[in-house]
């Protein structure tokens, strides 16, 4: 259970000395309880008392790294239950499993390779590939496949027998993979593999009991690098077993459960598969396995993904500026939106289809979308004006024309009192039809 104040402040050295940053070692003390600062700031803490801080002050849920380089990514690491308590952390990873004897796995590979595409400023993608089987022989010719295919992905090395991991392991050991199996049956075993080669180690139970009293044992090999796995179950049994590892880890400081959990949406049915990784993104999956994929099937997953982990106390926005698409010149187009984040991606994967080369200005529109920011009194015709005076724009331009979003066209007016010099012009209500519009700009500029 993480410690009070006060209870830390027993522990300090009681010496006042501001070393750590603080006036008094009770201030330091209530600002480590609200794990507002790290216990290594008190330079005179006895190694007994850091020992003691240390665990009490860690996150609820470990942090857990799999994959390196440009691969690699972390899980774990939450701290609430709700995002609108504080926000999520880290998001799910999404994967591709294959069974070792899987005959469409190439198939299968080639479709998670297609899926790559930015949007809102983040690379959505596969993020691993795991084998699944038993059978030492298949299940290194399915590693030889998955790491030939070329995907920009980590691996996993799932099997219950810990000698099968150990054969294929030279093959993508410099991936630094996720191993397992850890069962009640060979966890010794799979410790000592994961602990000698430095691997994150998926731990699996039936049942949530028994999975906390795996890890206990696992904890007393002094190895703490882990993913839980209750296994394939149902659509409620497995939300239920992950409710519950959530609740113990987050409200109660359950340590053996602390951990991410992986989830396995294999189903044979593409849209019950679906349903299952949407129910893994929104309660408490970390690593969620996908025995197939499409593009279809994951672009409204990485939506949702993109927007529950969002930290919703600060908006998806992007910098107030001058954004210069296509090099534009001094008679090109001025357009201005707002720095909602998804409104401008949208806006500038359409001028760049456009292929005509514009100045996109982007005033403080307190990061909402263009209605949402007019009707909240964050854009109006006396801001864009304002911005447009003071953002150099003049300075870059000869041609004084400016398009104005057509779904707040009603600002026209105000935005000709605030730039006399400038002709104002209406675009169309919907990024779409920006290509159109910036195509017929020197007839609409005139």
């Amino acid at each position: 259970m993480a410690l009070s104040g006060l209870e830390i402040f027993k522990l300090l050295p009681k010496t006042n000395c501001k070393e750590c940053g603080f006036p008094t070692c009770l201030a330091f003390a209530m600002k480590l309880a609200g794990a507002g600062v790290e216990v290594d700031k008190c330079p005179h803490m006895s190694d007994a008392a850091k020992e003691t801080l240390g665990e009490a002050s860690a996150p609820p849920q470990k942090t857990i790294t799999i994959g390196a380089g440009d691969n690699a990514f972390v899980i774990g690491g939450e701290t609430v239950l709700m995002r609108h308590e504080k926000t999520f952390v880290n998001r799910p990873i999404f994967a591709l499993a294959l069974n070792e004897d899987d005959a469409d796995a190439d198939a299968k590979l080639a479709r998670a390779k297609e899926i790559k595409y930015d949007r809102v400023g983040e690379t959505m993608k596969i993020g691993l590939v795991a084998v699944i089987g038993n059978d030492a022989a298949k299940f290194g010719a399915m590693v030889d496949k998955a790491a030939a295919a070329g995907l920009e992905a980590a691996c996993a090395l799932l099997s219950d027998n810990v000698d099968v991991v150990k054969a294929a392991l030279p093959k993508v050991a410099d991936t630094k993979p996720l191993v397992g199996f850890a069962t009640e049956a060979n966890f010794e075993a799979a410790v000592a593999l994961a602990k000698e080669a430095g691997l994150p180690l998926a731990v699996k139970a039936d049942t949530v009991e028994a999975l906390h009293d795996l890890v206990e044992k696992i904890h007393g090999l002094d190895y703490k690098n882990l993913v839980l796995f209750t296994g394939h179950k149902s659509l409620k049994e497995e939300l239920a077993d992950r409710v519950a590892i959530a609740r113990a880890a987050l409200k109660n400081t359950v340590r053996p459960l602390g951990y991410p959990v992986m989830v396995c949406a294999c189903d044979e049915d593409p849209y019950m598969r679906g349903v299952r990784a949407t129910l893994a993104v929104v309660k408490y999956g970390a690593l969620i396995l996908m025995n197939d994929v499409s593009y279809g099937t994951m672009l409204p997953l990485f939506a949702l993904r993109q927007n529950i982990f969002t930290d919703p106390q600060k908006p998806m926005r992007v910098e107030p500026g001058i954004y210069p698409i296509g090099n534009p010149g001094p008679e090109s187009p001025v357009l201005v939106t707002v720095d909602f984040a998804l409104t401008y991606f949208i806006v500038a994967g359409e001028i760049e289809k456009s292929k005509v080369p514009t100045w996109l200005l982007i005033p403080d529109a307190g990061g909402l979308s263009v209605l949402t920011a007019w009707a909240a009194g964050k854009l109006s015709g006396s801001s864009i004006a304002q911005f447009v005076k003071e953002c150099g724009i003049n300075d870059k331009v000869t041609k004084k024309v400016i398009e104005l979003p057509g779904k707040v066209a009603v600002l026209k007016g105000e935005l000709e009192d605030g730039l006399p010099d400038w002709k104002i012009v209406i675009g169309p209500d919907e990024a779409i039809d920006l290509p159109r519009f910036l195509k017929a700009w020197d007839e609409v500029a005139k």
